[in-house]
């Protein structure tokens, strides 16, 4: 199976033909913000996650299920149609890669960075407020921040912006203060 990363590939051929459409009909933010909710359901229900991978279903199930979803999300059109698109072509697998290069593409033409921030437990808004004005800081661009809660971190945060990795959670200090410890 050819490659699919968010940078290019089949993920990144329908991200940019999605993003200069959405220019042209100048709906760039609303089919960023389906895009969001949807990325959100699908790290939210595996129910959802796997019927969107499974090769299982026809394409015509494939659209039948996104369309109720989509409309119960309150997508609007460009979305439907591009998500109904992926579905009639079989392309849904890839449709996480897809929502990644989108955003990319957005926050790029933004001057935004995206950064993935995974904590103990869901941060207030004072606390995500605070962090990405450190982060706006120390970059030098606005960040797009994406929120993961993992409860075995057990306090600190991971922070990921590109290749960068920020790890101060307290489960890495504690695995280094075992490893010191063993004379590792």
């Amino acid at each position: 199976m050819a490659k699919e990363t968010a940078e290019g590939g089949l993920a990144g051929r329908y991200a940019n033909a999605l993003f200069e459409l959405a220019q042209e009909h100048k709906a760039v933010d609303a089919v960023s913000a389906d895009l969001a909710a949807l990325r959100r359901a699908l790290d939210s229900s595996p129910d959802l996650t796997r019927l969107v991978r499974s090769p299982v279903f026809s394409s015509a199930d494939h659209a039948k299920a996104l369309k109720a979803v989509l409309s119960k999300m309150g997508s609007g059109e460009l979305a439907t149609k591009f998500i109904l698109l992926l579905a009639s072509k079989r392309r849904l697998s890839a449709l996480t890669g897809i929502i990644k290069a989108f955003e990319k593409q957005v926050a790029r033409a933004r001057g935004e960075t995206e950064a993935e921030v995974t904590s103990p437990r869901a941060l207030s808004d004072a606390e995500v407020t605070e962090l990405k004005a450190v982060l706006k800081s120390k970059l030098g661009k606005e960040p797009r921040l994406h929120a993961k809660v993992d409860p075995s971190l057990l306090g600190g945060l991971v922070v990921k912006v590109g290749s960068r990795m920020i790890d101060s959670s307290l489960r890495t200090k504690l695995d280094g203060l075992r490893a010191a410890m063993k004379g590792n």
